[in-house]
């Protein structure tokens, strides 16, 4: 009977694995089976329950290998290792195959020596290509960077690989170092059929050369071949002499030979066209001859010099007509350098930023230095001039430079003479001409246009915001003269005395008045009050008994307010700022002995009234605006005056302060109402007090007013409406008020916020509203349970609602985002 089993509806080919034409690693287990059929292209069929592929049976009770953790250095190791193993083995042992594992590769992938040999190459040794690999790629890109590989020379290989050109032998490299590896070599013997680097219509020209930081001694002559280079950097080696042919780069922009040690430079080098940037800082240059190409000598010899050293089909070479036409930064410091070695006649006109420092200038003759500083002043597009620690004094700077001639440093913005000869006397009687402002402070930042900012002796290096605040004190200083002048008011010595306390610190004058301990402010009070008894009229003894009814406010702070308040200790000219002490409410003690008469010549408290002829109102305005700078005051600071808690006003006269901008009522204990008193110049008094809402009556006498402080009062919501909030806050010309920009509710017992939420509907489809001012709202430390969504309408830039009621949103709001995120957050409430 026929084995043959019985024909299914679709044929069953039998086929064995074959692995790829190409070789396979053996398994190190198993021998490879031969295989002798040819390979057969199958189609995968399901399988037949007649017939299944045979699989060998697992070997039962082998124990497993544990798998010890692999670093990525050791796996790409072991790979490469095994990769190179599969490349051995395959040339002796071709065709044969593993169809039941992989042995030591996980899958077929791994197995591939092709690929693996591929990501190998890939993967540069030390972070970078080796010097051949660079040099090739390098004509893909028309870029190569040589940089900290201790290269003698330029490779002879760069040549070769661009140009098709061998150079000659240097006398200062004996013999090159190789610049392949191993992966280079290998790479190279199984690229067969492979083209080798790009194309030719694919292959760029090099225009970036750098090969800083080597030990480069000499460059080959056949540089000049490379004629599309714009920038080479060969900084940091130790080039002793360019060839001459280097000059023939004319397409060269950017040249930086820095930290090396030339002694001299090809002259053609001064007629490159092109060149914007030359660094030759750090060398032992001892001269610089601009004018040398267009010499008669040379000017002829450059006229038969027109092709490169390549020969007839050598690029063509054009040179510039006149000195380094297109240079604007030259920086030729420490160097060798003096005034009478510089070929000053023939400078470069276009130089921007020229760096002299560290050269012996002086040295020589004593009349090249000056020449030389006139001929720097001629340069019309010369904007920084550095000669730090040069040899260079005040007579490289004649008294006649700036006005002997129309143009002189016409763009000049920094001359750094820093740790030399020169002295800002020197540089002040040769620079006075200038059109520029001359400053004398050194910072990191690039000075203004129109400003001269020059560096003389040591540097100090100041923060701009340091300078901008000795600016505006000086600003201040010069508008409190004119204005004193403009008044006639105020003698010269007062003028003095005020610009000396302008200039002191806050704590140098309670330092010189000894108001720095405790004790030292006792004593200040009790010297105030003893110039008051001697004012006041002496009484005897005996008729000292009897007097112990209080007297009316009017009656003790009229009669010498008018010259109190003049007091420098009060009032501070130069800012037109009015500061009234303190003053706390009596203590009540017991009922037979509560008194309201003040005691005469006793040690008064701390927190009390200290001048007896100040007057006790919280705002006393009767005796404000009676003063002479009532018209002209800018800053009233009313803080924690609790004797008398009322307003006194004038019977006459709407706008008692015009001028005033800033009020300060902080711990007073206002309320919603507040008590007034009108009362008259001479003292006398109205028997009975009228109460009045406090924010309607700031609004009424201060028009100008930008800055509200009403911390730590007892003000409540019930104050807050929206008209009195509009009339306060909002700018309104026909009364002739500004509006408010700072408004601090601190500490008070406001409950709600409906006003402002009024107020906030006002910018509902308006960006902007032309009468709101407000950039600060203060309302920490309130009774404040909800926040409306309206607010986050306000354009604030300081809104602060720490220590309130609400729970949301959540402190982090503000915390992380600040008033943007809070405002921010409001306003995706709305939507």
């Amino acid at each position: 009977m026929s084995r043959i089993p019985q024909p299914s509806p679709r044929p069953t080919v039998k086929t064995t694995l074959v692995p790829p034409s190409r070789s396979r690693a053996p398994s190190p287990s198993k021998p490879a089976a031969s295989v002798s059929s040819p390979r057969v292209r199958t189609k995968s069929v399901p399988k037949s329950p007649s017939k299944a592929i045979r699989r060998p049976p697992p070997v039962e009770n082998e124990p497993p290998v544990p798998k010890t953790p692999l670093s990525i250095k050791e796996a790409v190791a072991l790979k490469r290792a095994e990769a190179r193993k599969a490349i051995s083995t395959s040339s002796s042992r071709v065709g044969l195959g593993n169809s039941a594992g992989f042995g030591d590769f996980e899958n077929l992938e791994d197995a591939d020596p092709v690929a693996s040999k591929k990501n190998e190459e890939e993967t540069p040794e030390l972070g970078r290509w080796s010097v051949k690999e660079t040099i090739e790629r390098a004509r893909s890109t028309g870029a190569i960077n040589l940089s900290s590989r201790s290269l003698p020379c330029i490779p002879s290989a760069l040549f070769d690989i661009h140009l098709g050109v061998t150079p000659d032998p240097l006398k200062s490299v004996a013999s090159e170092p190789p610049i392949s590896s191993s992966t280079d070599t290998s790479s190279l013997s199984r690229r067969t059929g492979q083209r080798e680097g790009p194309a030719w219509f694919e292959a760029q020209d090099l225009h970036v050369l750098k090969v800083w930081n080597n030990d480069i001694v000499e460059i080959q002559h056949e540089i000049s071949l490379f004629g599309s280079l714009k920038t080479v950097d060969l900084h940091q080696n130790r080039i002793v002499l360019l060839p001459d042919t280097f000059a023939d780069l004319t397409a060269l922009t950017t040249l930086d030979l820095s930290h090396n040690s030339l002694a001299g430079l090809p002259s053609n080098i001064f007629a490159l066209p092109n060149l914007t940037i030359m660094n030759l800082s750090h060398n032992a240059l001892s001269e610089l001859s601009f004018g040398a190409p267009f010499s008669k000598f040379s000017s002829q010899k450059a006229r038969n010099d027109t092709f490169s050293s390549g020969g007839f089909f050598g690029p063509l070479i054009t040179r510039a007509s006149s000195p380094l036409p297109r240079l604007s930064v030259l920086d030729v410091s420490h160097n060798k350098l003096t005034a009478s070695t510089i070929d000053h006649a023939n400078l470069p006109p276009s130089i921007t930023k020229a760096d002299f420092a560290a050269n012996p200038l002086a040295l020589g003759d004593s009349n090249s230095t000056p020449a030389f500083i006139r001929a720097l002043s001629h340069l019309e597009h010369l904007k920084e001039l550095r000669c730090e620690t040069a040899d260079i004094g005040d007579d490289a700077f004649p008294s006649n430079l700036s006005t002997s001639q129309s143009h002189c440093f016409p763009r000049l913005q920094i001359l750094d003479l820093g740790e030399t000869q020169a002295t800002m006397k020197g540089l002040q009687s040769a620079l006075s001409g200038l059109k520029q402002d001359m400053t004398y402070d050194f910072t990191t930042e690039q000075p203004p246009e129109g400003t001269l900012r020059v560096s003389v002796g040591k540097k100090v290096v100041r923060e701009a915001w340091e300078i901008e605040a000795e600016r505006r004190v000086k600003s201040r200083v010069s508008k409190s003269v004119a204005n004193a002048e403009s008044r006639g008011g105020s003698s010269k010595t007062d003028v003095v005395q005020n610009n000396a306390d302008i200039v002191k610190e806050a704590w140098e004058i309670e330092a010189e008045q000894g108001l720095l301990t405790e004790g030292g402010r006792r004593r200040a009070r009790a010297a105030a009050e003893m110039p008051a008894a001697d004012i006041a009229t002496p009484l005897k003894p005996s008729s000292l008994i009897g007097h112990g009814r209080p007297p009316t406010p009017a009656s003790t702070s009229q009669p010498s307010s008018s010259t109190s308040l003049t007091n420098p200790q009060y009032y501070h000219a130069t800012t037109q700022t009015l500061t009234l002490p303190p003053l706390s409410a009596p203590t009540k003690c017991h009922a037979r002995s509560f008194s309201l008469a003040t005691p005469f010549l006793s040690a008064p408290s701390s927190q009390g009234k200290t001048d007896f002829s100040l007057p006790t109102p919280t705002l006393p305005l009767v005796a404000i605006s009676a003063q002479s700078f009532a018209q002209t005051l800018r800053i009233l600071v009313l803080r924690n005056r609790k004797f008398d808690l009322c307003v006194s006003l004038p019977t006459t006269g709407e706008v008692l302060l015009p001028s005033l901008e800033e009020l300060v009522l902080d711990g007073c204990g206002f309320g919603d109402q507040v008590s007034v008193t009108h009362q008259t110049e001479t003292g006398t008094t109205t028997p009975l007090r009228s109460n009045d809402t406090l924010l309607p009556l700031l609004t009424r006498f201060f028009p100008s007013l930008r800055t509200l402080d009403l911390s730590y009062n007892a003000l409540t919501s019930a104050s807050l409406r929206q008209d009195i909030l509009s009339s306060l806050i909002l700018a309104d010309n026909s009364n002739s008020r500004k509006g408010l920009r700072h408004l601090r509710l601190r500490g008070n017992r406001i409950d709600e916020l409906d006003a402002f939420q009024g107020i906030a509907d006002l910018f509902k489809g308006n960006r902007s509203v032309p009468d709101w001012k407000l950039e600060e709202l203060d309302l920490r430390d309130n009774e404040i349970s909800k926040l409306p969504a309206e607010l986050g309408l306000l354009p604030l830039d300081v809104f602060l609602v720490d220590g309130n009621l609400f729970r949301i949103p959540q402190r982090k709001v503000w915390e992380r985002e600040g008033t943007r995120g809070l405002l921010s957050w409001l306003r995706g409430r709305l939507e």
